[in-house]
This record gives structure tokens, sequence and C-alpha cells, in this order.
């Protein structure tokens, strides 16, 4: 079985020394993802919505890299900075999962790298 990394150009990965997925055999770990373009500049500041639909987007395109899709998920796990929030974050989750209806977890996280993230989802993918 063979190692398979993805980047996704973002200035974290290498400072940090991550790659926003990795692939082995059947599996992938997408990393922790926030609401950045490929600009580094943040999408939906203060949307909560806006960012959770905007990560899962671009989870997709990586999984569609690694040649797999959102329906090859099996868990995500969103650490959220104000629970309070949940339904939203939940709308955006529910609109492209409500039919995959993968294992989830929704933790709230006293902060993430920046402020102005709301959210930061990660997910695992299996191909069948």
């Amino acid at each position: 079985m063979g190692r398979m990394n993805y980047s996704s150009g973002a200035k974290w990965e290498e400072i940090v020394g991550y790659s926003r997925a990795v692939k082995i055999g059947n599996i992938i770990e997408v990393t922790g993802t926030v609401a950045v373009d490929d600009n580094n500049k943040v999408v939906g500041n203060n949307n909560a919505y806006v960012q959770t639909k905007f990560i899962i987007e671009k989870i997709e395109r990586v999984l569609r890299s690694a040649g797999a899709s959102l329906k090859d998920i099996v868990r995500t796990r969103m650490f959220v900075t104000d629970i309070s929030r949940w339904e939203e974050f939940g709308k955006a989750h529910g609109e492209f999962f409500k039919d995959i209806k993968p294992c989830t977890s929704m933790i709230e996280v006293k902060g993430l790298i920046a402020p102005e993230y709301l959210i930061e989802i990660e997910a695992t993918a299996i191909i069948s």
C-alpha cells in the first residue's frame, strides 16, 4: 500500500508540516479545513453557514483529486467556536450529507488558528 499526500498550498502546510489529505490504500484522511480561499482570505466572515458550506466544497475537491467523493465519507468532525450556532453549521452540513449520513461530531473549542474562522472540519473517507 502506497502513501499519497495531497496539498492545497495553504500557508500553514509547510510551516506546520502537514498535508491537506493523505491516502493510504482505500482510506483518505482530510486534515482540519477552515474557510480560507486560494488567496489566503477568509470566506464568509462571521457567517457560520457560508464557512461550513465552503469548507465541505473544499473537502470535496481534494477527495475528487484522490479518486473519491463525499459519498465515501464515513466521519466528519466539526470544531466550532460557538456551539450556540449549531443550527447554522448543521444546516450546511445537512445539505451535503443528509443522504450519506456519516458519523459526525460537533465540538466547541476555545479558538481556531485565526479568530475569523468559526469552524474547522476534518473528514475520513473510505473508498469501497
